[in-house]
């Protein structure tokens, strides 16, 4: 009995192995369509009308006015206000909305929407599309994004790229905690604090992502401006 066990959880893994390669596959194939784009992640539960639902939309909609597309979690929140003023703007607006045991919807303002079983695969379409991510205040989500994307740059697995934190105040505490606790160990060196970008504006944020795109030659031209991660 339990040998049978220990053959049915592998049989399990090696078909678990043909979804996880199918989510890379239609990922690769559905976000190849979308660049240059902008990720913006957020926590899930700000309200409409709130503080910085309103800047993430205003965020997304000047994003689509330079020409990006502005991909989000897909789900309420933040994501959504990211998605709502990339689709009032008229632009391309994608959820990556996530499998969870709470049902997650896409929201109404996605005009692409993927569905993932996995994080993992769900990252890489983050990072790998992403010319720049905006990390709104959020939760463990937020997070998690926000340290896997600066992790990539540290260690040269993807180039640099701006990770743009919006609202010094709520951000304040964190880069505070990092430099006396993690530069002053020696865990980090004190030059990768420069990875992080802070703004408290649309006008602010936006700036940043224009001002790297003109350094690096980004735009309607550069099509094929894509993270390679996979190596």
């Amino acid at each position: 009995m339990k040998k049978k066990h220990i053959q049915d959880f592998t049989m399990e893994d090696n078909w678990r192995m043909f979804r996880i390669m199918s989510e890379f596959v239609e990922g690769f194939d559905e976000m190849a369509k979308v660049v240059p784009a902008v990720s913006i992640f957020g926590s899930a539960r700000e309200k409409p009308g709130e503080k910085y639902y309103k800047i993430a939309e205003e965020i997304a909609g000047k994003l689509v006015k330079k020409g990006f597309s502005v991909i989000t979690g897909g789900g309420g929140g933040l994501m959504e206000a990211g998605n709502k003023g990339a689709f009032e703007a008229g632009g391309k607006s994608i959820g990556l909305n996530i499998e969870l045991p709470h049902e997650q919807k896409p929201n109404p303002y996605v005009t692409k929407s993927m569905q993932f079983r996995y994080f993992f695969a769900r990252k890489v379409m983050f990072v790998k599309y992403a010319t720049a991510f905006i990390i709104m205040p959020g939760g463990f989500g937020t997070m998690d994004e926000l340290f896997e994307s600066i992790t990539l740059i540290q260690t040269k697995k993807i180039n640099e790229f701006p990770v743009i934190l919006v609202g010094t105040e709520y951000w304040k505490g964190l880069l505070e905690w990092l430099k006396k606790e993690m530069v002053g160990r020696g865990y980090i060196d004190a030059s990768d604090m420069d990875m992080f970008i802070s703004a408290d504006t649309a006008e602010e944020a936006v700036s940043h992502v224009i001002k790297y795109c003109r350094v690096n030659k980004i735009g309607h031209k550069y099509k094929d401006k894509e993270q390679k991660i996979l190596r």
